[in-house]
């Protein structure tokens, strides 16, 4: 143990602490087990959206969420605000090339246990109906990319699904 000039001794336990090499900090574990990180870009902040469902299962955890970061989009089991997700084990998770997800929301009519529909909108106007429980890609519509953006199918009276 250390001791100060005066003779106290310290029994404060230290979470952070600064050396040559740089800054150390103790995380706690919903950041430390978080996705990789989006490098940071100056001109503009892509927004991180989340979508929730609940699917009624016998476990008595039906929540489940889904989050976009950059290009990645990912679908997790959700355990209430007081026990973080294990953030090393997605239940799907989906990294675009070409695009990057922009928003996305679950159809709460037709989610059950085993099989849940999600519509995911992306940068260049298309949007994809997947399923990732089942882990399987359905539909993509405005391919041709004929809307600039997926909040225009509402506006011009078009129905996507």
């Amino acid at each position: 143990m250390a001791t100060e000039g005066g003779g106290k001794e310290m029994n404060e336990i230290k979470t952070q602490f600064t050396t040559r090499e740089g800054l150390y900090k103790l995380l706690p574990h919903s950041e430390y087990s978080r996705p990789n990180r989006v490098p940071f870009n100056s001109q503009g902040s892509n927004p991180v959206r989340v979508s929730f469902v609940n699917l009624n299962d016998q476990s008595g955890n039906g929540d489940r969420l889904c989050f976009n970061v950059g290009r990645e989009l990912y679908f997790y089991i959700y355990k209430g605000v007081r026990k973080a997700a294990d953030l090393s084990k997605p239940i799907d998770k989906r990294i675009y090339k070409g695009t990057q997800p922009t928003c996305h929301d679950f159809n709460h009519l037709t989610a059950t246990a085993e099989s849940v529909s999600l519509l995911v909108g992306f940068s260049a106007g298309q949007v994809q109906l997947i399923d990732p429980i089942k882990k399987e890609t359905s539909k993509l519509f405005n391919e041709e990319g004929s809307l600039s953006s997926p909040s225009q199918a509402s506006s011009s009276g078009g129905t996507v699904v």
